[in-house]
């Protein structure tokens, strides 16, 4: 039976042992975890909202099919300190242990922060990483950098997990690996050879990575990339001169791609850990573009922790990259309008009309002056790109019938990537669906599902537009969706 608003909610220890709450703990599914508390220690919503330090309200909304779910650390720790939960549920949330204090980061945590100004060929000394450097100018202050370092620490604390497995067995798979491999576990890229270090190789399977992740072929990146981005870090640590500036800059892509995974799949903490590692090796290969295509990545990860320093960001490197270039190559106006279409997506999150208006605006010049649809950089930009997302951020602005009116005005066949072309159904899917016209944005993800199957059956976005037609769209369709769902393995 529900306890009373005035009790405190009872959780047995064997709750946190339960495979259904370590899978939502994994998941960082707060509505299952919610749900499973109310089934198991009879918790109120309103008990978990006193718990919590949320409104009854909130927490009503948190526990609905399709409903807003938590996204930010600040809230996931609170809700992790409300319910007492012990340090094995914390570490499965992505959260570092109660007991860790310290206001520095343990050595662990330290190696996956060097510093972004360290002289070539010098050993980095532990100091603030490159992502922190960047938020404090960015006016974020003290409060990122904490949520910033429990992000790192919990990294720390899955490498301490990982070192006590033995090296010999069965290889890490799936985002294990790719966790392995940002906290610099030994089994990842161990003992490369000459061969595996030599930059042609490198350069080629940078590619590949980045041509399967534009062709949405996810799965495949998964599989490849852990150890790829052990070779690099290898390879910046053994080449010399112009070669280790080379393996800088494929390193500072490849984590680019790793973080762009990542945050495809809600892994919101490895992603920062891959972000900050692409920014730092962009510095340390000295090449502005790259450091503007990084900054990109930055910017998503700060958008997608709900940071309002996102916007600042993608403006901030945008203004810096384009002071300091000598010429406006094709190159730097693809990195240059693809950094501002970013900057304009995270103003558009945060309902600044005039901000993403204002850079969406300038990333258009560029595109005209770009003169076409180019693949430059791996950043597809040009004034489609520009076109794609001004139906996104109208979506992220409210304005659904807007984004359906501009996505009437792309032709598709100019969208060159699958990505892009399935990112762009997305987007009208959603818009469909807040329009009311529940059968057409079904139809829409039904053609994104034949595009890109891999966009629709492994993003938890993509399923949670699944679970919002379950309960918003006529019975008719809803049996549509529930056979479609099943056929292609989504489950809730």
């Amino acid at each position: 039976m529900p306890g009373r608003a005035s009790d405190p909610i009872v959780i047995p220890e064997s709750l946190w042992q339960r495979p259904q709450v370590i899978q939502a703990l994994q998941d960082r599914d707060i509505r299952s975890v919610f749900l499973l508390l109310r089934q198991y220690a009879g918790a109120s919503q309103t008990q978990i909202a006193i718990a919590c330090g949320m409104t009854q309200g909130k927490v009503s909304e948190t526990m609905k099919q399709g409903g807003r779910q938590v996204s930010t650390l600040e809230v996931f720790e609170r809700i992790a300190d409300g319910l007492q939960m012990p340090d094995p549920a914390r570490m499965t949330l992505g959260l570092a242990p109660k007991n860790f204090t310290s206001t520095e980061p343990p050595a662990s945590a330290r190696a996956v922060i060097t510093s972004r100004d360290e002289p070539a060929g010098l050993a980095p000394a532990p100091s603030p990483s490159s992502l922190d450097t960047d938020l404090e100018l960015s006016g974020e202050g003290d409060a990122v950098r904490r949520r910033t370092l429990g992000k790192l620490a919990g990294a720390s604390v899955f490498s301490a997990i990982l070192a006590d497995l033995p090296t010999s067995g069965a290889p890490l798979q799936g985002v294990e690996a790719f966790a392995a491999a940002l906290a610099d576990y030994p089994g990842t890229g161990a003992n490369p050879s000459p061969t595996d270090l030599s930059l042609p190789r490198l350069s080629k399977a940078v590619a590949t990575a980045k041509r399967n992740y534009q062709d949405c072929r996810y799965s495949t990146v998964i599989d490849a990339l852990p150890a790829l981005l052990g070779d690099l870090r290898a390879a910046s640590g053994t080449h010399k001169g112009d070669d280790r500036l080379r393996a800088e800059a494929l390193s500072a892509e490849a984590h680019h791609v790793a973080a762009s995974i990542l945050l495809k799949l809600d892994h919101e903490g490895l992603a920062w850990i891959a972000a900050d590692r692409s920014m730092q090796a962009a510095h340390n290969s000295q090449d502005l573009t790259i450091i503007g295509s990084s900054a990109r990545i930055i910017t998503h990860a700060l958008m997608n922790d709900g940071h309002c320093a996102a916007a600042n960001t993608a403006s901030s490197y945008a203004q810096r990259i384009d002071h300091e270039v000598d010429e406006r190559t094709p190159d730097f106006l693809s990195v240059y309008g693809a950094l501002l279409l970013r900057g304009a997506v995270a103003a558009g999150q945060r309902s600044d009309r005039h901000t993403a208006a204002t850079l969406l605006d300038e990333a258009q010049a560029a595109g005209q002056q770009l003169g076409g649809d180019y693949n430059l950089r791996w950043t597809a930009f040009g004034p489609t790109n520009v076109q794609l997302h001004r139906v996104n951020i109208a979506l992220q602005l409210g304005d659904a019938g807007a984004a359906i009116q501009q996505a009437r005005t792309i032709d598709l066949d100019r969208v060159p990537l699958t990505e892009r072309k399935a990112t762009l159904l997305m987007d009208t899917s959603r818009a469909l669906a807040q329009w009311g016209k529940h059968d057409k944005a079904y139809e829409v993800l039904r053609v994104a599902h034949q595009l890109a199957p891999e966009e629709v059956a492994s993003r938890p976005s993509a399923h949670r537009m699944l679970a919002n037609l379950m309960t918003t769209a006529p019975p008719s369709v809803q049996r549509q969706v529930r056979e479609f769902s099943t056929d292609i393995g989504v489950t809730w």
